[in-house]
């Protein structure tokens, strides 16, 4: 008799076997043991809801909101970022609640953040000059806004997280107000609005939609003050958004 001599051929031998008490059980051959009962499978464990979680970044009611007043009220006290606990005030926003014309920045700045009041300080001076002396408006005439409404520690940029928190206001802001011309002053409020990563030199002086609005990404004041030469340029951009609105102006 031939010995077998690898575990291989061992189960070669075994899986032929099987192979064959099986087809004799299909064919009901007298002899042949039933196949053993099978275990029934695991009860299926019911999957257990996801606890609860608190969204930073969710605000029921939202669009409830009916005024600016209702949309500051609805804000409150807000902890919805970790920019919380830095702030002196937040800075919700300042100007006419049926403006035309809303300019929207990046975020307060120390001046800002003291006052409560968006461009106030230096950067703030030569915007409301843009606004009365370039446009012949007054500050009141207009609306003055950030995407952030709260200081970045040391004037950094926003970051994600606190743009994300923050922009529904804006939005619902805008909504509100229903102007006809938004001008986004700078490289990260055109870039933040547009969802681009395009340098404001290429976005600035041309026209944008923003939910239905006509924006007009330009150059902001504070870098106007480290490159007056280029106000030539931001002037060049009032005047298109002046003719859109179909005001007047200094020549």
């Amino acid at each position: 008799m031939a010995v077998v001599s690898s575990q291989a051929e061992i189960a070669t031998l075994v899986g032929a076997l099987r192979a064959w008490v099986d087809y004799q059980r299909e064919l009901g051959e007298p002899g042949v043991p039933p196949a053993p009962p099978q275990p029934e499978p695991p009860a299926a464990r019911p999957i257990a809801a996801p606890a609860a979680t608190s969204d930073l970044f969710s605000s029921a009611g939202l669009g409830d909101t009916g005024t600016l007043e209702d949309l500051r009220a609805h804000i409150g006290d807000c902890r919805r970022c970790k920019l919380a606990p830095h702030r002196t005030h937040l800075v919700f926003g300042v100007g006419n609640p049926r403006a035309r014309l809303v300019f929207v920045g990046e975020a307060p700045g120390r001046d800002e953040d003291l006052k409560g009041e968006p461009f106030v300080g230096r950067a703030g001076q030569l915007l409301t000059e843009i606004i009365t002396k370039g446009m012949q408006l007054r500050r009141e005439d207009v609306y003055i806004a950030n995407v952030i409404k709260c200081r970045p520690p040391e004037n950094r940029n926003p970051e994600p997280d606190e743009v994300a928190s923050c922009e529904p206001f804006l939005l619902r802001q805008l909504e509100l107000i229903g102007p006809e011309v938004i001008v986004a002053l700078g490289k990260f409020a055109a870039q933040s609005l547009l969802r681009s990563k395009t340098p404001i030199t290429q976005l600035r002086g041309r026209w944008y939609d923003y939910h239905g609005i006509k924006l007009m990404p330009t150059f902001h004041p504070a870098y106007l003050l480290r490159n007056p030469g280029d106000k030539r340029l931001v002037w060049e951009d009032i005047q298109k958004v002046m003719r859109a609105l179909g005001i007047g102006g200094r020549a």
